[in-house]
């Protein structure tokens, strides 16, 4: 019976040349929640996408001599994409959307007007300082230590003409709406927003740029871009229909019961999204919730800090639902958890191969071996069959507060309890014991059944996490569609009395730690990074005008009012000291590099930096990838004497 429509949505991603688990995390979750809702008897949509617009891909796709089109193209929907890992993964979205989608382009631009015609968007000039890798503008008081308090990475200062959201008009509903207690989840995420972002007082938002053009155009002012708040977050809106021709289901599925985002997103989509929803006179999403990141040694995964982990690979090695199961069984959705191979091994291992595989197993082989696969009507019952049939027909309940609630972990910790128990009461009926003896094959029948039985309950439970298996599973144990609706979960004696099993593929083999881990590390061993091209040829009278000798640190301090610079003073072998002034404290630490012999090209000019004259440079190796720069000071055996000159 259908209950009524239910839409759930993920962030629609950004086009990343590197997906990684994180992604995958967020999209299995909600796949599960939407997988869930059908089967009780919703009519479900769910919504997934990409967000392919803004100055970085701008900036990527010149690198790559592509256009910005074809570089998003590549990435979504080329082989080994985004469009690809979530076929992969068995996710099964109702719609997928592109803002470069043309329906999205024309509806945002006609979103963008009413706000600006109602007096909410106004033209100004932002000056401030800006992030773009997060492509966001930030006050000096919101940067921490001067950088990006989203991805800790270095901002620039940015002017431009701009248009402005009036954010700071919607401070007062929008504080009420999360005070309300159902808008946001998990409840901690809550006062972060009020006491980090509400309170200290809401500033207009930027919503145009003119510094790049890979966006929506501004309709009515030519050389704006939409900026990326507006162009995003309306996707849910217009991937229904919202001021668009393409869908007509809006009226139908809006407002959305919740939108499923990571931790980081949270402020845009409790803050920014519920005023310009407000701004369209619009109802508000029922609820944002906020799940935690898969993390590595602590740290959030993302490819500049080379801990990614790949998806496709893990799948191939582990399968899909292997996979999926571990994701949710393992963390609790709203929270941080710590990614590890043998934390993944082990669960595997546990849970799917101890606990449930060898449950269908011994059930199923048993079946085959002591009744030929089929059982025969005659059942003996036993009080020792109480409480496993108690447990089982109770389990749905708990498992459904629990899915409820997307705590998805407890929900299945409510079907482990009945699994676990169902293998402890094969312990304690001992099966093999009953087969010995012609007159207790009635109760050896019953056992078996209520073992079935439970399975088909513990199963339909399962499906919206590993479908593929629960669908093996069913076949092996002779539930048919009739038997496996979500109705018949709290019911026990649905299977029928004469039901025929089939011994089946082992669902989830056990997996080799050891061997397991080793394959890991060499798939997953990182390639070094990508350099540029080796620049045109000098001569070697060219390479003669520098000057480059080695020279002994004598002493090493800070640059007062200076966050980079360094002041060394070096011995370079003319008996003279030396002053150098070089910008790598982010690397350093002063006292690091005291004593230490380095090399610096000395027939450079003076230059002053903070004041101070700086007489040479002192060479390094540097690399810089997505916008993230490492630096080496090269420094040479301290055996070298100071004033050797390199040749």
């Amino acid at each position: 019976m259908e209950k009524g429509t239910f839409y759930i949505t993920t962030p629609i991603y950004y086009p990343s040349d590197k997906l990684h688990i994180g992604h995958t995390y967020c999209t299995v979750a909600t796949d599960t929640i939407a997988r869930y809702k059908r089967m009780c008897g919703y009519d479900v949509m769910f919504l997934t996408g990409t967000d392919e617009h803004g100055q970085k891909i701008e900036e990527k796709a010149k690198a790559a001599g592509v256009t910005p089109q074809e570089f998003v193209d590549n990435i979504v929907t080329a082989p080994g994409g985004i469009k690809d890992l979530w076929k992969l993964m068995n996710i099964s979205n109702d719609r997928f959307i592109r803002t470069t989608d043309d329906y999205h382009v024309e509806a945002v631009q006609r979103i963008f007007k009413k706000m600006y015609e109602k007096g909410d968007i106004y033209k100004g000039a932002y000056k401030g300082m800006y992030c773009t890798p997060c492509e966001s503008f930030w006050t000096e008081s919101q940067l921490v230590d001067g950088k990006c308090p989203d991805c800790g990475r270095e901002v620039h200062y940015a002017e431009e003409e701009a248009y402005f959201f009036k954010l700071s008009k919607y401070a007062k509903p929008v504080q009420e709406l999360l005070e309300g207690g159902e808008f946001l989840e998990p409840a901690s995420r809550v006062n972060e927003m009020i006491n980090n972002f509400i309170k200290p007082g809401l500033e207009d938002l930027c919503v145009s740029r003119t510094s790049f053009s890979w966006g929506i155009p501004v309709d009515f002012d030519p050389g704006h871009v939409v900026y990326v708040w507006v162009d995003a977050l309306f996707n849910y809106c217009t991937a229904l229909g919202l001021l668009n021709d393409k869908y007509s289901d809006f009226d139908k599925y809006w407002p959305a019961d919740v939108h499923i985002v990571g931790k980081e997103i949270v402020r845009f989509h409790s803050i920014i999204w519920p005023a310009m929803l407000m701004s369209m006179e619009l109802p508000l999403p029922k609820k944002v919730y906020g799940h935690g990141w898969l993390v590595i040694d602590g740290g959030k995964m993302s490819k500049s800090k080379g801990n990614v982990v790949d998806p496709y690979k893990l799948a191939d090695m582990f399968g899909v639902d292997a996979l999926r199961f571990f994701l949710l069984r393992t963390f609790p959705f709203g929270s941080d958890g710590n990614f590890s191979n043998e934390l993944l091994i082990s669960t595997i291992n546990t849970d799917l191969a101890n606990d449930l595989g060898n449950l269908v197993s011994r059930t199923t082989a048993m079946a085959v071996k002591y009744f030929g696969g089929t059982l025969p009507a005659e059942r003996e019952h036993d009080a020792l069959d109480d409480e496993l049939i108690s447990m089982a027909k109770d389990a749905r309940e708990k498992y459904a507060a629990q899915m409820d609630k997307f705590q998805l972990h407890l929900a299945l910790e409510e079907v482990f309890k009945l699994i676990q128990r169902a293998n402890k009461y094969i312990d304690e009926t001992a099966p093999w014991v009953l087969a010995k003896d012609e007159a207790k094959k009635p109760r050896l029948a019953a056992v078996i059944y209520n073992l079935l039985e439970t399975l088909r309950i513990a199963l339909i439970m399962l499906k919206p996490f590993i479908p593929e298996s629960c669908d093996k599973a069913f076949e092996q144990i002779g539930a048919d569609e009739a038997c496996i609706a979500w109705e018949t979960a709290a019911t026990f004696g649905v299977l029928p009395a004469s039901v025929t099993v089939v011994k089946g593929e082992t669902l989830f083999p056990r997996v080799d730690m050891a061997k397991a881990l080793v394959e890991l590390e060499k798939m997953n061993k990182p390639a070094g990074p990508v350099f540029p091209p080796v620049e045109p040829n000098v001569t070697i009278d060219d390479f003669a005008k520098c000057d480059m000798r080695v020279c002994k640190v004598l002493s090493c301090e800070a640059v007062k009012k200076s966050e980079k610079l360094l002041k060394f003073t070096l011995d370079d072998g003319s008996g003279t000291p030396r002053q150098i002034l070089s910008g790598i404290h982010k690397f350093y630490e002063p006292e690091q590099l005291v004593g230490k012999t380095v090399v610096a090209i000395l027939n450079l000019p003076n230059r002053k930096m903070m004041g101070q004259d700086s007489c040479g440079m002192l060479l390094s190796a540097v690399h810089e990838e997505n916008g993230k720069e490492e630096l080496h000071l090269l420094m040479l055996d301290d055996n070298i004497p100071a004033g050797f000159r390199l040749c």
